[in-house]
């Protein structure tokens, strides 16, 4: 079973410096049929104004990624980290017991990302922060897995029984994935348009999958990107 939850289904708000639209309730936004998927909590799609960004607020008891498509931000946060995450990179962070945190674009340009929550496995975790680079080319034509609970493969750790692959793919290009009967999957499509099965996404899309064994994703353009999560 794949449920589409479509792009321009989405709740969105403009602030001007800030354009997003959320695939679950978050903040302003809320309807009760979207408040997460699974674990899966909040996937924020932001475009972020040049030199623009989050004044410093705060966090607890979630695990937060985030995935810069296109230019950067630039972190600072309660435990004493001060990173710019450019794009390709993944960035983690543990909110556990509590962390404040930062986040401003690149000065020069507007910047593209996904901001990603996942209920952790518990409450009360220590604090923490992780980034890395997963190149383009590390995703062509393949699932590279990005985070996973134990960090398999270079993945970044994330505290809960989930993994997280991108893909890019040029037109025709198909991926393939086993998903176990007792499991469930989100894709969230970044660019282009694909097929899941029998079933079309285009730029924006989200697709809730259950009740599926195997995923076949093909590619209906050049330049496609997504995200896939494998969830309890």
């Amino acid at each position: 079973m794949i449920k589409v939850r479509r792009s321009k289904e989405r709740g969105h708000a403009n602030y001007g410096w800030l354009d997003t639209r959320y695939s679950f309730s978050f903040s302003d936004y809320y309807d009760p049929r979207f408040m997460g998927f699974r674990d899966l909590r909040v996937i924020n799609e932001d475009f972020i104004e040049a030199d623009q960004g989050f004044p410093k607020h705060g966090h607890r008891d979630m695990e937060i990624v985030t995935y810069v498509i296109n230019g950067e931000i630039s972190h600072r946060d309660s435990m004493g980290n001060g990173e710019t995450v450019k794009t390709n990179e993944v960035q983690r962070m543990t909110a556990g017991t509590g962390v404040l945190h930062s986040e401003y674009s690149s000065p020069t340009e507007k910047t593209h990302l996904l901001q990603i929550w996942i209920l952790p496995e518990k409450e009360r975790l220590m604090p923490s922060y992780e980034q890395k680079v997963f190149t383009r080319e590390e995703k062509q034509g393949k699932l590279r897995l990005i985070a996973s609970r134990g960090g398999d493969d270079g993945s970044v750790h994330i505290n809960q029984d989930v993994r997280l692959y991108a893909s890019v793919l040029n037109e025709g290009e198909t991926v393939e994935y086993d998903l176990d009967e007792k499991r469930h999957a989100w894709i969230q499509l970044i660019s282009g348009s694909i097929y899941v099965n029998d079933t079309t996404l285009d730029a924006g899309d989200g697709a809730a999958i259950s009740e599926e064994n195997e995923l076949k994703i093909r590619a209906m353009s050049d330049d496609v990107e997504f995200l896939l999560f494998d969830l309890r």
